[in-house]
């Protein structure tokens, strides 16, 4: 009934590469700045017009936090200083009611999330006046049926946040933990005891939030192992919805909190390797069902369930069961995805700030999709979905006979059935047991933007 997924080193290795994470196509290094406000206004009332408007899905970037972690490769800013987002928030507030002008007031929000940064920076008033904000200019869910998450901080978080959240209207929970060793802990600048962890996990059920996410991550300095696994088990008592378990890219040039990472304590790559063999077996050992990428969940849980009916979709938050939605981002940096297109906010608070003044929406760049692109975007979401591509479903909904129009990407996959990570037949293009933890490389060879002789230090490595 479930995805389950087979560990091979030795494959792992042999496909180890960087590549993107197809939280959208093309990928955002493939947009540019001839793409503009304009754009998206005509993107944006070009989409009231279809014949069923699609739901909305929001996303707010808060970008606050009040310590540094040095893993960190997010937008943010870090302060103790509440007064700091005052002047964001007044921006946000404005470009909510720009945004909100641009969509038919009937166009329901399936989806909301906030990110950052850490949400809960923010005051208790500032939360609430943020929400209600929204809500006077986009019809959300009065009955707690969208998914609507947050992400948390427990050093920032109590049972009285909880509540509030959750009054809120917000009933899913992203909480970041990473790792629960202290001597980790120590060396990311992430101190968390698992009594505080804990407490804000079951303040969440108190409150009957849905769903319950834990982010981890491996490749941190000093993890073994034996360390992780002390970790996992942890976890597993604790008992989360679901799973994240992403890898550190450690790129110091980009991020400059990586520098302050000793780079010698950064476990080796078979030392990484086994730690990410140990978590995927002991994982889908205690029944956590794997999703796709590094998510793994419950097999009750909705993206399970998504998956099994066929619902599931990735987007800019990862993984959703909410797949025909317009995306409308907001806040700095922030990516929006109308239609087929997409639009991103500028990342400069500074020129947010300005453009915002001038009463200008602050997207600063963007992609206008072509055919190629969407057709491209369509096989990609299959198989990092679903692990399944359906080539006849493809060729009538597209015109096009899937052999000559993707000749050389066929071409391409046949080392890849050889070596057993997927089977093509005349009917369907199937992810087997091997290739799914390289399901990202699958997915490269139809992306047109990939020289499948170069690697991009843009983005990640698999491992």
């Amino acid at each position: 009934m479930y995805n389950s997924i087979t560990f091979n080193p030795e494959l792992i290795k042999r496909y180890d590469r960087t590549g993107p994470r197809y939280t959208s196509y093309p990928t955002a290094n493939q947009f540019n700045e001839r793409v503009d406000a304009c754009d998206y206004t005509t993107w944006a009332r070009q989409s009231n017009e279809d014949p069923i408007p699609r739901s909305l899905s929001l996303y707010f970037h808060l970008p606050f936090c009040n310590t540094i972690c040095y893993y960190c490769a997010c937008n943010k800013i870090v302060t103790k200083n509440t007064q700091r987002a005052v002047d964001y928030l007044t921006d946000l507030h404005h470009e909510i009611e720009l945004q909100g002008e641009l969509f038919d007031s009937d166009r329901v929000v399936e989806q909301l999330h906030w990110g950052g940064g850490t949400p809960t920076f923010l005051t208790a008033e500032q939360m609430r006046q943020l929400m209600l904000k929204i809500g006077q200019h986009f019809k959300l869910r009065s009955d707690d049926g969208g998914e609507y998450s947050i992400e948390v901080d427990p050093r920032s978080t109590d049972s009285s946040t909880i509540k509030q959240l959750r009054s809120l209207g917000f009933n899913r929970l992203s909480v970041g933990v990473q790792d629960f060793d202290a001597e980790v802990q120590r060396a990311v600048n992430r101190i968390q005891s698992v009594a505080l962890t804990q407490s804000v996990i079951e303040s969440a059920r108190r409150c009957e939030f849905k769903s319950i996410n834990i982010d981890l991550i491996y490749g941190l300095p000093l993890q073994t192992v034996s360390r992780f696994a002390e970790t996992l088990d942890t976890l597993i008592k604790i008992n989360p919805d679901r799973i994240a378990l992403y890898n550190y890219a450690h790129l110091p040039h980009r991020f400059p909190p990586q520098r302050r990472i000793n780079a010698a304590d950064l476990p080796k790559a078979e030392e990484k390797l086994s730690i990410l063999q140990y978590s995927i077996e002991r994982l889908t050992q205690a029944g956590y069902v794997y999703i796709g990428m590094d998510h793994f969940a419950r097999p009750d849980d909705e993206l399970a369930v998504a998956q099994h009916k066929g619902t599931l979709h990735r987007n800019f938050q990862g993984y959703s069961a909410h797949s025909n939605c317009d995306s409308v981002a907001m806040g700095v940096s922030a990516i929006s995805n109308i239609g087929d297109h997409f639009c991103q906010n500028t990342t400069d608070i500074n020129v947010y700030h300005e453009q915002l003044g001038k009463n200008k929406l602050p997207i600063y760049r963007g992609y206008e999709s072509q055919s190629t692109d969407i057709l491209r975007r369509d096989i990609i979401q299959q198989l990092i979905c679903f692990f399944r591509l359906d080539i006849g479903n493809i060729e009538q909904r597209w015109s096009i006979d899937f052999n000559d129009y993707f000749g050389p990407e066929l071409k391409r996959l046949e080392p890849m059935q050889a070596d057993g990570l997927l089977v093509v037949t005349n009917d369907e293009i199937r992810v087997l047991d091997d290739g799914r933890f390289l399901v990202r490389n699958i997915c490269m060879v139809f992306d047109r933007f990939i020289d499948p002789q170069e690697k991009d230090s843009l983005f990640s490595r698999l491992v």
